[in-house]
């Protein structure tokens, strides 16, 4: 299993902003090309299920998540219920900074072939990575990754 983290700068735009659009799943299609479709099916004041389909390479992935919403604390956290990835896990959250924001993002990712995890993870983790920085682009403007680190989780089979 690897873990993927991500920190972006987001210029002139204080957090609260930032998460609003994070926030805002079915805009993601309209406003980022990586993101071909989302779905929300089932919503709560801070709960949401949602349908996701997001370009990966020459294909597609598609999975449900379960996504916890804190507008307190300016984070998203967001459970793979099923899918095309074996694990996908992992978290939004917003933070002010000077001249702007930043977010962090950081996700668990397995693709659940451990014989090819060496040959997969890898490839998952970096489109992973591009398809985020597009994504936060895509939303809000101009956002430049300032940190991005992965990791394979010790005892996994990659």
């Amino acid at each position: 299993m690897r873990t993927v983290r991500l920190r972006l700068h987001v210029p002139r735009k204080s957090a609260s902003d930032v998460y609003a659009t994070l926030a805002d799943f079915e805009r993601y299609p309209q406003l980022c090309e990586a993101v071909k479709n989302v779905t929300v099916t089932d919503v709560s004041e801070y709960r949401t299920v949602s349908q996701w389909e997001v370009t990966f390479r020459a294909g597609l992935l598609r999975w449900t998540e379960e996504d916890t919403l804190d507008p307190g604390a300016l984070t998203i956290t967001f459970h793979q219920l099923e899918g095309d990835i074996a694990v996908f896990d992992g978290s939004w959250q917003c933070v002010d900074v000077a001249q702007g924001s930043e977010v962090i993002f950081s996700a668990a990712l397995d693709m659940g072939i451990p014989s090819l995890a060496d040959a997969l993870e890898p490839i998952a983790a970096r489109t992973l990575i591009a398809n985020i920085v597009s994504i936060v682009r895509g939303l809000v403007g101009s956002a430049e990754a300032i940190a991005c680190d992965t990791e394979v989780t010790v005892g996994s089979a990659s």
